[in-house]
């Protein structure tokens, strides 16, 4: 990411790169050794786009130049690390067989631990136990893909002495899908990530004890080549070394961390502006005049982010409204931009550390051909990548941490500004929908949280003790990447919750609609009925003051009694509010103590049934036709239609919609002979269980037929976790920024 260029644009301007890669099916990444991005990272180890090595002549004079000049300076006795002396501590052997070195080299790494499961291989000793407790302890195939690819764009330098066939039989492997079973554990990051690539040193090597994934089953490296057509590779001086010398397995796990972790920052900024409207709260909390009279950079574009987020939205203006209650919002709004924007200035400089390491050398010794030296040096070390991970640890920690403050707040009938507790749609003394979600929040923030501390605080010395100082970086980068998991699963919750609040957010608003019209005809009817001619008179000079002012009262008390169930709701706030009423009415020429008991009980009697027919009416209305998408801003709208329409996620009804509950209701209908045919849809009754078996559902909803209805909660947050983690719901929300001007 460019230092002048903002973080979302930098994201945008990634994203954008990645979908040229992908759109060209005839597409290939060409290693050169100083031009490799993070979208072509992801591009190979996701999505599987080929690479070639570079046919530049003069690049590929450079690495072979490399090799002739090694070869000069052993034959003229010249002492190289690694090439004839022995390894870390034991660097004061001397040798003269290279190649066995070499072997040697390779032996002494493959010491990491994976299971027979791992290798797709099952145990040969009788009487071995069964544990299905065991994980698997391979890294992850794109890692594995991420790695290969790196490492021969840092041996394509020409600094490292390897010849370019050997090179070119790992590209020959990644670009045929065959990608070599590595230890997830084992590596300290400090002489690079040794183990680790020591098994594609041991793939090339032909290894019989060295298995190679190809699709879903295994084969030993032996078998592989053969199969691949390709010759086992003998190790000549230094390419053992210069294979497992470097960094690129932290590298490559850090550009996966670090592409998703952008992605989910500018997420939750999105997520913030429709936590914004879901808590009917303000766009003026982003407004630009904060933020220039502290002018940190990403507390700016985080404000302006969420801002243009919320342009367009008719529940949270851009402006500081009148209120009620509190005078501004809580801070997991109001203080989203600076506590945001420091996140994106970290994972923007984490993200240039990991981008610089992609086109690096970083073995040891560097060959350095035009300055006829070689080098004897550090650049293994990757510390780089373990700053560069911290950072992302505690940047998605921090945007957690906001989102699970937000989701709080929303779920919390005490601070939802008139929302149901646990966003129940029904009644709420039989509903607890979101309550699970809220608990489940706490689980992951808390997981979180832990994972966020920091690893190169627990180095340990190494290897006789001459790694004294060793960078973690791989521990950290898994380490980053199950955070990345974890942020995503709240992320997910977190749409699935906001959704639910949006939608009830908007049965409110259309409920004041209908009942400020509905308590205004049964106040006139009230005051109508007065008998006293005293009344009558004061009514008749007060009669507008007393329809807005009683109608703001009733409907700012349902708000605040919204842990009630309706019926009961209705009645307490028609109770309550009687005293208002009536201190409205009085004045100086009137004692409203002359009113009689009729029309206090009368009060009492319309203004509850006005209150739960309108509210009835409203949520009957909105449960056959959600208004949402016209009362929220363009950008959510994105998030929102993405999660209702493309994933058929519906707004949940409450208990109803409990599986059992709609399997036990439709097999009802089907007993009494009665259609499951809903509004548009003819599915004969015969026909309706085929239909739900074919849409995976235990139940064919008899009212919009979506197989989603019949899910438990946590199905549908899933959908929107793995939209979430596989770039989908990312894709939409590129687009809208495109098509809004956002990124330019």
């Amino acid at each position: 990411m460019a230092e002048d260029s903002s973080h979302a644009k930098a994201v945008y301007a990634e994203w954008l790169a990645l979908q040229e890669i992908l759109a060209s099916p005839n597409k290939h990444i060409t290693l050169t050794g100083h031009e490799l991005t993070i979208p072509d990272v992801i591009a190979a180890s996701l999505h599987g786009t080929k690479a070639t090595l570079t046919a530049d002549e003069e690049i590929v004079k450079r690495v072979t130049d490399s090799v002739t000049f090694l070869q000069e300076e052993l034959a003229s006795g010249r002492i190289i690390y690694g090439v004839n002396t022995g390894f870390g501590g034991s660097a004061d052997t001397r040798t003269e067989n290279f190649e066995r070195l070499q072997s040697a080299a390779i032996q002494h790494l493959n010491v990491g631990i994976l299971l027979q499961a791992d290798k797709g291989q099952r145990s040969e000793r009788k009487g071995k136990r069964k544990n299905e407790l065991l994980r698997g302890h391979a890294l992850p195939v794109p890692i594995v893909r991420a790695t290969m690819l790196i490492r021969c764009n840092s041996l394509m330098r020409g600094h490292s002495g390897v010849r370019i066939e050997v090179i070119d039989t790992i590209i020959t492997l990644l670009a045929r899908g065959l990608t070599p079973v590595i230890p997830l554990r084992g590596s300290i990051s400090a002489s690079g990530d040794l183990s680790t690539l020591s098994y594609i040193a041991g793939a090339v090597e032909g290894n019989p004890d060295v298995f190679v994934k190809i699709g879903d089953m295994c084969l030993s490296a032996h078998e592989t080549l053969k199969i691949a057509g390709l010759e086992p590779v003998r190790l000549q001086a230094k390419e053992g070394l210069g294979i497992t010398n470097g960094t690129a397995p932290s590298c490559a796990m850090g550009c996966i961390v670090i592409h998703e972790a952008n992605r989910l920052a500018v997420l939750v900024q999105l997520l913030t502006a429709m936590g914004t409207e879901a808590l009917a709260g303000t766009a003026h909390n982003y407004d630009p005049f904060i933020s220039q009279t502290r002018p940190h950079a990403g507390q700016s574009e985080a404000a302006s982010t969420i801002r243009r987020f919320l342009s367009g939205s008719k529940i949270s203006p851009d402006r500081d409204p009148d209120r009620i209650g509190l005078a501004q919002d809580r801070y997991a709004l109001r203080t989203a931009p600076q506590w945001i924007g420091p996140q994106l200035e970290d994972l923007k400089l984490a993200t240039q550390q990991v981008k610089v390491e992609l086109n690096s050398t970083t073995d040891n010794p560097l060959i350095d051909v035009e300055g006829k030296r070689i080098h004897h040096g550090g650049n293994f070390q990757a510390m780089a990548i373990t700053s560069a991970m911290e950072k992302t640890m505690t940047a998605l920690q921090n945007l957690g941490r906001l989102l699970f403050a937000q989701s709080s707040e929303l779920i919390n009938n005490m601070t939802n500004k008139g929302l149901p507790p646990n966003l129940s749609a029904d009644e709420p003394s039989q509903s607890f929908t979101f309550k699970g979600f809220d608990v489940n929040m706490a689980a992951y923030m808390s997981e979180l949280a832990y994972l966020a501390k920091p690893v190169s605080t627990h180095v340990q010395i190494a290897e006789m003790a001459n790694q004294s100082v060793n960078s973690m970086a791989l521990v950290a980068a898994r380490y980053a990447l199950e955070a990345v998991e974890v942020l995503s699963l709240m992320a997910a919750t977190y749409i699935y919750t906001l959704c639910q609040a949006l939608d009830l957010r908007c049965i409110l608003l259309e409920f004041r609609k209908v009942a400020a019209n509905d308590l205004g005809l049964a106040i006139e009817s009230i005051l109508a009925r007065a008998e006293d001619e005293d009344v009558k008179e004061v009514v008749l000079e007060k009669k507008g003051y007393l329809l807005t002012k009683t109608t703001q009262t009733l409907l700012q008390r349902w708000d605040e009694l919204s842990h009630l169930d309706a019926a009961q709701r209705a009645g307490a706030v028609a109770q309550e509010s009687l005293g208002t009423f009536v201190q409205h009415l009085a004045s100086k020429e009137f004692d409203a103590s002359n009113l009689n008991l009729r029309l206090l009980q009368d009060y009492q009697t319309l203004v509850s049934e006005a209150l739960l027919n309108a509210y009835r009416e409203t949520r009957t209305e909105f449960f056959k036709k959600q208004t949402t998408a016209g009362w929220i801003s363009p950008a959510s709208k994105v998030v929102y239609d993405f999660v209702r329409k493309e994933l058929g996620i519906p707004l949940n009804r409450g208990v109803e919609d409990h599986p059992p509950l709609l399997l036990a209701k439709r097999e009802q209908e089907q007993q009494s002979g009665a259609s499951v045919n809903g509004p548009g849809n003819n599915i004969p009754n015969r026909d309706a269980q085929n239909f739900s078996r074919a849409n995976g559902n235990v139940y064919q909803d008899m009212e919009d037929a979506n197989p989603m209805r019949g899910k438990i909660l946590g199905t549908m947050a899933g959908e929107i976790y793995e939209a979430v983690r596989n770039g989908e719901l990312h894709d939409r929300i590129m687009r809208f920024g495109e098509q809004a001007g956002m990124w330019m």
